[in-house]
């Protein structure tokens, strides 16, 4: 059974830091690439950053290079963010997903989803 389970978020006052985790099973963790995602309230879902299976190169969307860094442990199926100088235009529930792909694939449709962990940001 393929999971992939989200942790690390909570509350963090704008400014401040987290590292959310994502912790996989059930699947060849070098053979996919693994995205986060996040949701805010009222909004689309937005991705912003993918790291590839087969050389763990990284991409980023725009609204988040220079804050957010994915990394990949391959030794303990877990995917990383970090997430720096957080603001609140970043309080949205975040998911962690799987690409049956070894390369990210911008705008493809992720085979499996993690239940999402909520970071909110206080001004």
């Amino acid at each position: 059974e393929v999971q992939l389970v989200e942790s690390g978020g909570g509350l963090v006052e704008a400014g401040g830091s987290l590292r959310l985790s994502c912790a996989t099973s059930g699947f060849t963790f070098d053979d996919y690439a693994i995205g986060w995602f996040r949701q805010a309230p009222g909004k689309e879902r937005e991705g912003v950053t993918c790291i590839n299976g087969a050389d763990s190169s990284a991409y980023y969307a725009d609204s988040v290079k220079g804050r957010f860094t994915i990394s990949r442990d391959n030794a303990n199926n877990t995917i990383y963010l970090q997430i720096n100088t957080l603001n609140p235009e970043d309080t949205a529930v975040y998911y962690c997903a799987a690409l049956a792909a070894r390369w990210c694939v911008a705008g493809a449709p992720y085979d499996y989803w993690g239940q999402g962990t909520q970071v909110t940001v206080s001004s």
